[in-house]
């Protein structure tokens, strides 16, 4: 996508967003079935609403785990542990509607093929140091910042979101145009306290040393005024909702698959950390400035059925080049991309909050294949 003289907005939310709460339970079942057996088959689906948990899915392990301790664990880690606001740890529902795998699926990922059919993409850019686009990297820094402040003080909740819009002059971020944050909160703060405080404690620090934040940006701080009723009680949460939050905030393109709870036998998690991998050498190796990669499945098949590469105008080589790159240097398989970056291991309650992307402790963004050119 090229950005010329435009305005772009990405998103991000809190840990406490009732989507974001189902997609911390359903890799925190993910990960507590790895730790017990590597090869676990998991495709966990997770429902919250008022004071309720539903679990469903499909999960095949030799680990043994208890999943109505995860839910509360998960939950109260996250913050919800007063009694009274419609969800906290101690008194809400779990229930457990967990079944096995189907044997049909099982049947194409024994194989070592795809666990089902899809397209994935990958993105990466030389526009942050992260390699992110600079709208999400900038909303997840802000929703970050919330977290720890929210943690100190007695007046904030868990759920919160926010977004930034950025102009960008001939290509390159040049200011930040506008900033939203609503963050829950008790009723025993004053809206104008508020206001004030999320400004000076969240927005300023966070945003001010980007060089991007200036006096004239626009403000939008808990804009209907009220913001009480949050989190699984204010709204329903779904695992795999927040796609867009969770990969590159609207710059490029989604295969539409999501990735919490999700072992990596389905290739639309573990292909998406795949392309995003691929992406980030082509970018690090100076073979460009700014890339995308496609990769498809199918369901059964161990290898690729197609590979797409696009480069904005600025790599030094053609596509059918990049790609003779890719195939020469990447195990495209199933079975190689799990190898490759240790995916059996529990790491996916590292990946849920503040998008799977952009993270440097993730394997994905650590691993050098290629060598500058």
């Amino acid at each position: 996508m090229f950005l010329r003289n435009q305005v772009l907005t990405s998103e991000s939310v809190s840990e406490g967003h009732p989507d974001k709460v189902c997609d911390l339970i359903s890799d925190a079942i993910l990960d507590a079935c790895l730790e017990g057996d590597p090869n676990s088959r998991v495709a966990c689906e997770v429902f919250a609403t008022t004071n309720t948990v539903i679990v469903g899915g499909e999960i095949t392990t030799n680990a043994t785990i208890d999943i109505d301790s995860i839910v509360r664990d998960t939950v109260r880690q996250i913050g919800y542990t007063i009694e009274g606001i419609g969800f906290d740890a101690s008194t809400l529902t779990v229930t457990n509607l967990i079944d096995r795998q189907s044997p049909d699926i099982a049947l194409g990922v024994d194989r070592d093929g795809a666990g089902d059919q899809g397209m994935m993409f990958g993105y990466a850019t030389k526009e942050t140091p992260s390699l992110m686009p600079a709208p999400v990297y900038w909303a997840h820094e802000l929703l970050k910042q919330a977290a720890l402040v929210r943690r100190k003080t007695s007046f904030l909740r868990p759920d919160a979101k926010g977004q930034i819009s950025l102009a960008y002059r001939n290509g390159r971020p040049h200011h930040i145009d506008a900033v939203v944050l609503s963050h829950q909160h008790s009723e025993e703060i004053d809206h104008e306290d508020l206001v004030t405080f999320l400004k000076e404690k969240i927005i300023i620090p966070t945003l001010e040393p980007s060089g991007l934040f200036n006096r004239n940006t626009n403000l939008y701080i808990n804009p209907t005024g009220r913001f009480v009723i949050g989190g699984p009680a204010g709204d329903t949460g779904l695992t795999g909702r927040k796609i867009i939050v969770d990969t590159y905030g609207g710059i490029g393109h989604h295969g539409g698959g999501a990735f919490s709870g999700k072992d990596p036998s389905k290739v639309d998690r573990s292909g998406a950390y795949l392309a995003r991998w691929i992406a980030i050498n082509l970018v690090r190796s100076g073979l460009c400035a700014k890339c995308e990669i496609q990769l498809s499945y199918a369901i059964g098949v161990t290898e690729p059925i197609s590979i797409a590469v696009e480069t904005f105008g600025t790599g030094v080589m053609n596509e059918k080049e990049l790609i003779a790159i890719i195939r020469n240097n990447f195990d495209l398989t199933p079975r190689g991309m799990i190898e490759a970056l240790d995916l059996r291991t529990p790491i996916y309650t590292r990946t849920t909050n503040y998008g799977h992307f952009g993270k440097q402790d993730l394997p994905w963004e650590q691993k050098r294949i290629l060598t500058s050119c």
